[in-house]
């Protein structure tokens, strides 16, 4: 089960922006930083401040000597040096885990809210084993024919999502916008649909998650089409910076830049806007579903789930035969 407190990567970005924030405060560049405290190398303060090294205690130690910190924020920080050291510490809390998904499992640890959108497959944290089979074996495949195998044995890869999986027990609030198209015969097998689709009905129901279906057809904004998937993780400490990761097939990137935040919040907003409700989305995943026995959704897999269950409009109680 993955812990409560927020990995190394988190530990360290919060390190970073404290660092940052006392050096401005306390008027020096880094250049005399560097030249005060003796280190070699002129690039070390800078990947302490952005949160791409590993830090240690002592050199966290003498930059708040340099800094002039007070006792108690010194406490705090070193502390937080610890934490965001002990990789191999955190890790050992995971029952499996791979070097693919660790990013995202540092990000999720900790955290207080997701919002995630998912143009065309469900997000990780809600697949099915069935379902993360199916996507990370065709991705295997891809990697196979490029010559650039996967090294990851893929029923330790469904583990490891299955591991992450635990984050929804204790993660504040978790919302989702998912794209109709996600639930298309494309996405697999249609005893594979079936498992996730009744799994989604399940997860709709946990007073912590709020999923939210997108029809095919919805118009976003002004005609506004997100490029990618995308997920935004905010945490209980306010100074724990807001992380947007954006995912592609083949590589993800992270950011903590606020203007570009800003920017995928707007979009979040707008995809809400126009999906449907929590309950109508919930209301479409019974019909798609059938009984919730596994008896009707053959047919709505085999020509899409868009003609089969009954839409509701958004932000209203009435049926609508529209497809």
């Amino acid at each position: 089960m993955p812990p409560a407190s927020p990995g190394p990567i988190l530990r360290r970005r919060r390190l970073g922006n404290e660092l940052r924030r006392l050096r401005e405060h306390a008027g020096l560049t880094g250049d005399q930083v560097i030249d005060r405290i003796g280190w070699a190398s002129a690039s070390k303060l800078s990947r302490l401040e952005n949160g791409r090294s590993r830090p240690d205690p002592e050199d966290v130690d003498a930059l708040l000597t340099i800094y002039g910190a007070a006792d108690e924020l010194r406490a705090e920080l070193i502390g937080i040096a610890h934490e965001a050291g002990d990789m191999r510490g955190w890790m050992r809390k995971f029952p499996v885990m791979t070097e693919q998904q660790r990013a995202f499992a540092e990000l999720e640890a900790g955290c207080a809210e997701i919002s995630e959108y998912s143009p065309v497959l469900v997000p990780g944290l809600l697949q099915t084993p069935g379902y993360a089979r199916h996507r990370i074996l065709s991705a295997a495949k891809v990697a196979e024919e490029a010559g650039d195998p996967d090294p990851e044995d893929p029923e330790t890869e469904v583990g490891a999502r299955r591991s992450r999986q635990a984050l929804l027990e204790h993660v504040t609030r978790y919302t989702a916008v998912l794209e109709e198209t996600a639930f298309g015969r494309r996405a697999g097998p249609p005893e594979v649909l079936r498992e996730q689709l009744v799994h989604l009905c399940e997860l709709a129901r946990l007073p912590n998650v709020e999923l939210r279906l997108l029809l095919r057809d919805t118009q976003v904004g002004d005609w506004y089409v997100p490029p990618t998937a995308f997920s935004v993780y905010r945490f209980a400490d306010p100074l724990d910076p807001e992380t947007l990761a954006i995912e592609s097939g083949f590589g993800d990137v992270m950011s903590t830049e606020v203007s570009t935040l800003n920017r995928y919040k707007v979009v979040f907003e707008w995809l809400c806007s126009s999906a449907l409700s929590a309950s109508d989305t919930i209301s479409w995943l019974i019909e798609a579903t059938g009984p919730l026995t596994g008896t009707a959704v053959e047919s709505t897999v085999a020509s899409g789930p868009a003609t089969a269950p009954t839409q509701r409009r958004p932000g209203s109680g009435r049926l609508t035969t529209e497809r």
